[in-house]
């Protein structure tokens, strides 16, 4: 008997990639390529990376595990943010140690749209070149490439290194929002309320309304994490810097605030999405930009359809007549799209959702339909891929994966807009000192003082390393060795409660300190209130003395502990959620039994 050839545990594991790859059914994964999964991904890579530069390093965010359909990439249209160098990042995890946190003045929390995006520093977009029907699928994407490096190398020249923020580098998603600018007829521009200058850059708006001809909705989402005064003011502000913009104000949580700092989601009101604040003032802007040109009846008794059902707590529709029709679009479709100027074309109006991530784009267009149709996560980047819907026979929604434009905003501020997966981040200190300067945050945290004993009431100062330290102190957050607090997990929580909005830091528009009793006297603040949902401040302040007894007489349970560490799950309602709790059956083990078998 011949002896057997030595086998080692990394041959092993290679022959167990190829078996696995020939059950997916992938090519060229036969026994003589055990390095066939190594050579596509290298392969799959230099296809889509089509965005690094010669000047810049850039980091690839949100890496994801690939799927059995071979046709899909689901890395292609993932983050490519500038890397940090590691000196930098030592250098702010020092700060963050050693700085003592000094509150800033409200005024300060006033912002500019020129100071994010000043004109002399050429903050534009990559654009796309001109193109035939002539040119050959090849030739169009060389020619795209070449225009994307041109872009970065102007860019770059008139802006020292540093100090640009981050910026989407992927030349692929540049590419999705192309296809949505020209497939589109109006532009539904979608900003967070909480800090709407950071997320509308005027290249864009210029564009669309100069050489492409189109018009733009501005979108004002989650107005119900934001003062109806602030709202008002920061309405008026879009308006009178850009004459020819519509805003409109929207939110998918009407009347539905979190009741407490750790609530994991707020309470979705039986109706799902059918009760989102908005859809019906999208219609009417829609209506006044078409001119009738279109027949958008189909698409107001939809609107009134659905808050029939809700007001009556029917049973809405999810499917059957009323289902959305989802359309995929090829590669080879969406780069030789026609750029006919047409609008309007076969009777149908096509609305494009752009903005940047995290802004709520996916909860929007869900809520524009009535029903979850796009996968809603706070993760930045969530969205892979472009799809149409088709909300009535006359209106079409096209969804685009979130852009982050080129601007000179602080990058902390960047990441507490929800722009970077925090998950991600290297350093996430410097931007929880940057949170805890802008907001009461012993107040809202109370947190006790690392260094401070139980028989003192010495008053110490903060860092950023010291309010995570405290909060890791209070959420029992450990490391899994040397159980010490756990100050990076900390960081990372209390980030994601700032972009949840239940520790919320609002901008100001400039010179709001100084009108602020004008804002809250203001004719039109009654309608930012209604459609917000909130009840009196009576019924509001009854309920929080409730919650706040209930909070206090009752242990925390583990669900809530954990809840800030939801980073990428779906916004599933919490209606279906208590349905499933609901139909569960708690039994008492001993009243199963019978009377005489516990003798």
């Amino acid at each position: 008997m011949p002896r057997r050839k030595p086998f080692s545990n990394k041959q092993k594991k290679k022959q167990l990639q190829v078996k696995r790859e020939r059950k997916r059914g992938d090519p060229g994964s036969g026994q003589n390529s055990r390095n066939a999964s190594v050579e596509r991904g290298v392969r799959r890579d230099r296809q889509s990376d089509t965005s690094d530069s010669e000047t810049t390093d850039i980091r690839k965010i949100n890496q994801q595990p690939g799927t059995r359909d071979s046709r899909y990439d689901p890395n292609r249209y993932r983050l490519h943010f500038e890397k940090e160098s590691k000196e930098e990042v030592e250098k702010r995890k020092k700060m963050a140690r050693e700085t003592i946190l000094q509150p800033v003045p409200e005024r300060e929390l006033e912002m500019d749209i020129n100071q994010v995006f000043p004109e002399e520093q050429g903050l534009d977009f990559p654009q796309r070149p001109s193109w035939h029907y002539g040119m050959q699928r090849e030739e169009l994407l060389r020619k795209e490439e070449k225009s994307f490096h041109e872009f970065l190398e102007s860019l770059y020249s008139k802006n020292p290194p540093g100090t640009v923020s981050h910026f989407e580098h992927n030349l692929e998603t540049w590419r999705q929002l192309w296809r949505v600018l020209e497939m589109s007829d109006i532009i539904l521009l979608i900003v967070d309320i909480r800090h709407p200058v950071l997320q509308f850059p005027p290249a864009l708006y210029h564009y669309i309304t100069g050489p492409l001809q189109k018009q733009v909705v501005l979108v004002l989402n989650k107005v119900d994490l934001c003062p109806a005064p602030l709202v008002l003011a920061w309405k008026h502000y879009m308006t009178k810097h850009f004459p020819h913009l519509h805003c409109v104000c929207f939110t998918s949580h009407p009347g539905e605030p979190y009741s407490t700092l750790l609530q994991k989601k707020r309470t979705r009101r039986k109706g799902g999405w059918t009760q989102a604040g908005g859809p019906i003032h999208i219609m009417r802007a829609c209506q006044e930009l078409t001119a009738g040109k279109v027949d958008l009846s189909s698409w107001e008794c939809k609107i009134q359809k659905d808050a029939v059902a809700v007001g009556t707590e029917g049973d809405w529709p999810d499917d059957g007549a009323d289902a959305v029709v989802m359309e995929h679009h090829s590669d080879v479709a969406m780069e030789m799209n026609s750029p006919t100027q047409e609008l309007y074309k076969d009777g149908v109006l096509t609305l494009g959702c752009i903005g940047f991530p995290n802004v709520g784009k996916s909860s929007v267009l869900n809520s524009l339909v009535g029903r979850k149709v796009v996968s809603v996560s706070r993760t930045p980047g969530h969205t892979k891929y472009f799809q149409t819907y088709y909300l009535t026979p006359t209106v079409k929604l096209c969804d685009c994966p979130g852009l982050v434009f080129p601007s000179r905003v602080n990058k902390q501020l960047q990441i507490l807009a929800g722009i970077y997966p925090v998950s991600q981040l290297q350093e996430p200190y410097s931007s929880v000192g940057f949170l805890c300067e802008r907001t009461p945050f012993l107040s809202v945290l109370k947190l006790t003082h690392p260094e401070q004993s139980p028989c003192t009431e010495q008053d110490h100062d903060w860092t950023a390393w010291d309010v995570c330290e405290a909060w890791a102190e209070r959420r029992g957050y450990k490391t899994a060795k040397a159980a010490r607090n756990d100050v990076y997990r900390a960081a990372n929580s209390l980030l994601r409660l700032a972009i949840d909005g239940r520790l919320c830091l609002c901008l100001r528009p400039p010179g709001y300190a100084l009108n602020k009793d004008q804002w809250e006297s203001h004719p039109e603040l009654a309608e930012i209130v209604a459609l917000r949902g909130r009840r009196t401040e009576e019924e509001e302040s009854s309920e929080k003395d409730e919650e706040e007894d209930e909070s206090s007489s009752e242990p925390e349970e583990e669900g809530d502990r954990d809840a800030d560490d939801d980073e990428d799950g779906d916004d599933e309602d919490e209606s279906v959620r208590s349905d499933r709790k609901s139909k569960g059956l708690t039994l008492n083990m001993f009243g199963v039994l019978g009377e005489n078998e516990c003798e």
